[in-house]
């Protein structure tokens, strides 16, 4: 299971919906320290931190689950809540034209932005 690079590229692919949910939701794994284990069909989630490792022993579904999307909300720090606008010129989507899952998958674009920003890698 090959990811996308994380790159700005990747993150509007995420917002224009190019990206199936899938993928979306194993990129923002993969960055939390989620590791797919081949051998046993499994996630390991040694690398996680232990405040996610509690609440979510398996990665969650962000598409599908509001209280695992608000965790990710509240982990980005409140200086780069609005990286989706400072980095990318993301204007949100129109009125009419989005509903909670282009919210959640905003929402995911911004936290592996926001990752990106703190590893150096944008």
């Amino acid at each position: 299971m090959s990811l996308p690079p994380l790159n700005h590229d990747t993150l509007w692919a995420i917002l224009n919906e190019e990206l199936d949910d899938d993928t979306v939701n194993r990129l923002v794994w993969y960055y939390l320290g989620y590791r797919y284990d081949e051998n046993t069909g499994e996630y390991d989630n040694s690398q996680v931190d232990p405040e996610w490792q509690t609440n979510y022993p398996q990665p969650p579904n962000f598409i599908d689950s509001r209280p695992a999307t608000v965790k990710l909300t509240r982990s980005i720090p409140k200086e780069n809540k609005q990286l989706l606008k400072e980095k990318l010129g993301f204007k949100g989507y129109k009125l009419g034209e989005f509903g909670p899952r282009q919210t959640r998958r905003a929402t995911m674009a911004n936290w592996l932005l926001n990752y990106m920003a703190q590893n150096g890698m944008n």
